[in-house]
């Protein structure tokens, strides 16, 4: 089975939760089909070629092909936004450069499946549709981005903001519509963004095929008996909700914390951390990382994981990796949308800042009902989320739309 996987993104080195999916899936498929993934190169840093060799290796040989995209958040895109049909967060991915070299990519090789990422790349999906009508179009969600903007857009207090949120998402609303007739079949992170969209195209193929986790990757060493007393917060900190998160926990939960728990420690993991982020380290007991090599040490030194997030969408990379690497999550409801968790049970849900405080406040290492959130948490993981499950599930909707689509042209 011939797949080209087409990203908005070169997702080597992963550096934030999209760029972990897009990496798990394709790796999924380059062990199971013949890949050839296309991403658009950033425009601030083209992937050094070192790069893109470790990234074909870790794929298995797979075909990696790149092309540059223009820079984001152009004047006359943010207009065109602003006054016109098209989204932003389409407008961003869309040239006429980059169609270019697609069209000749889809000239020069063939498939029987291409799976498309997210609907920023809707443009593209269509002209696609044009010149590969008999090829199976699978378009990957990793949320469902009008509820996103809608969401940041009830939070944000700069009025300018909130107003050019809610047009953009209305207008991706749209954008996300046509994009479920486009495509012969979708996946999805969670069944609840499965049934929102199938309310809007009852007819449209839906799959849930979860955000995973490398189980054995994150595995704790069994020797390993570290002094537990931080707080780890992760993901990529030039993100508006993991901004918003790290502020509102940091200024509106640590100090409550603080009070109650002094040996405690609050240490904020993830690349490209924006100013306000890095001020947080002028707080007592606040550590802003910025970038690292590896996240598992700061998960296995770790109390616990705090996801306090209060806007986004999708499922949480984040939730899983502490779950796989043997600490208790504690998180916001809206953090652990998506999930298959019980709370009580393998996670820690409260929503309030006073909540939250008393969630951590009550918390102890190796306690009976600390290592009853770890093994509980574990087992989850291990049984419905590590990539592996993922995989099978991604495989078998790719065998079913290459069957169809092989009825269909034997029937033509």
């Amino acid at each position: 089975m011939r797949v080209l996987y087409f990203s908005p993104r070169v997702c080597w080195p992963i550096i934030s939760g999209a760029h972990l999916r897009d990496f798990h899936l394709a790796r999924q498929l380059a062990g199971r089909t013949t890949l050839t993934y296309l991403g658009l190169d950033n425009e601030k840093s083209r992937t050094p070629e070192n790069i893109r060799l470790e990234f074909q290796k870790l794929l298995w040989g797979a075909e990696i092909l790149t092309i540059p995209r223009d820079p984001s958040y152009r004047p006359v895109n943010l207009v065109r936004g602003l006054i016109g049909p098209i989204p932003l967060n389409v407008l961003n991915f869309t040239s006429a450069a980059v169609m270019a070299e697609l069209e000749r990519i889809l000239q020069d090789r063939s498939f029987d499946a291409i799976q498309i990422e997210s609907v920023h790349l809707i443009a593209y999906a269509r002209r696609i549709r044009q010149l590969c009508p008999g090829v199976r179009l699978i378009c990957d969600w990793h949320n469902v981005e009008s509820e996103i903007l809608a969401r940041y857009a009830e939070q944000d207090s700069n009025p300018l903001r909130r107003f050019y949120a809610r047009r953009t998402a209305g207008l991706s609303q749209v954008m996300e519509n046509q994009f479920l007739h486009l495509g012969d079949a979708h996946t999805v992170c969670s069944e609840r963004e499965r049934e929102m969209l199938l309310e809007r195209v009852p007819q449209a193929r839906i799959e849930v095929v979860g955000n995973g986790v490398d189980v054995e990757y994150f595995a704790a060493s069994p020797t390993q008996n570290a002094l537990r007393r931080d707080l780890v917060y992760m993901g990529r900190m030039d993100y508006h909700a993991n901004i918003d998160a790290a502020l509102f926990f940091a200024k509106k939960i640590w100090p409550l914390i603080r009070t109650r728990r002094p040996e405690l420690r609050l240490v904020v993991v993830g690349a490209q951390p924006t100013k306000e982020v890095l001020a947080l380290r002028d707080l007592a007991g606040v550590t802003v990382t910025g970038t690292v090599d590896d996240v598992r040490p700061f998960y296995h030194s770790a109390l616990a994981a705090v996801v306090p997030l209060r806007v986004g969408g999708g499922t949480r990379l984040k939730v899983l990796e502490a779950m796989a690497a043997g600490i208790p999550v504690i998180s916001t409801t809206l953090g652990a949308e998506g999930l298959t968790v019980t709370a009580g049970k393998d996670i820690l849900i409260a929503d309030s800042a006073e909540a939250i405080a008393d969630s951590v406040a009550s918390l102890h290492a190796e306690t009976p009902a600390w290592q009853s959130l770890v093994t509980n948490a574990r087992a989850l993981v291990q049984r419905h989320y590590d990539w592996s499950v993922i995989g099978d599930v991604l495989l078998r909707l790719y065998e079913e739309q290459v069957e169809i689509g092989a009825r269909c042209s034997g029937a033509n």
